[in-house]
C-alpha cells in the first residue's frame, strides 16, 4: 500500500458537484493499494499517519503527530499512485489492485485511523471525484507499507 500524506488546513471532496467528505485541521490522504497488500500494511500505514510527528508544536517545532493535535482526516481511494509511467506516454495501471481487493484495504486502513479517535471523512470509493484543500507548510509525504 501506499499513502500520500498532504498536511492540510482544508480538504473537501465532490462527487458530481455534492460534497461527500470535508475536514479542517489534519491530513489529506491519498491512498494506492496493490495486488499483493493484506491488512497488516494498512494497519502499518494507519499507524504511521495516526503517528507522524508532521504538526508544529508550541516552539514552532514539528514534534505533534495528528493524534497530539486531535486532528482530522480527509481519505480519497487513488489507484493512479501505482501507475508506471516509465515506458511510453500512457501510464500503465496494472500494479493496482482490483477495485474488490482496494476497496476492502482502503475501508479496513480507514476503520483503524478510527479506531484511534481521528475523525475519518471519505471520497466516493471508484467514483470521479473533484478533491480541494490547503496544503499548509506545504507538506506533503509518501509513505510505502513495503
Amino acid at each position: 500500500m501506499k499513502v500520500v500524506v498532504q498536511r492540510a488546513r482544508h480538504a473537501k471532496v465532490k462527487v458530481e458537484q455534492t460534497v461527500v467528505g470535508e475536514i479542517e485541521n489534519g491530513v489529506m490522504l491519498l491512498v494506492g493499494v496493490t495486488h499483493d497488500d493484506q491488512e497488516k500494511d494498512a494497519d502499518y500505514l494507519a499507524d504511521k499517519v495516526a503517528n507522524l510527528r508532521i504538526f508544529e508544536n508550541e516552539a514552532g517545532k514539528m514534534n505533534d503527530s495528528l493524534l497530539d493535535i486531535h486532528g482530522e482526516a480527509l481519505s480519497v481511494s487513488q489507484f493512479t499512485l501505482y501507475g508506471d509511467c516509465r515506458k511510453g506516454r500512457r501510464p500503465n495501471y496494472m500494479s493496482a489492485a482490483k477495485p474488490e481487493h482496494a476497496e476492502k484495504l482502503y475501508e479496513h486502513f480507514n476503520e483503524k485511523l478510527r479506531q484511534k479517535g481521528i475523525k475519518v471523512e471519505t471520497g466516493s470509493f471508484g467514483a470521479m471525484m473533484d478533491v480541494e484543500f490547503i496544503n499548509s507548510g506545504p507538506v506533503t509525504l509518501i509513505i510505502e507499507s513495503k
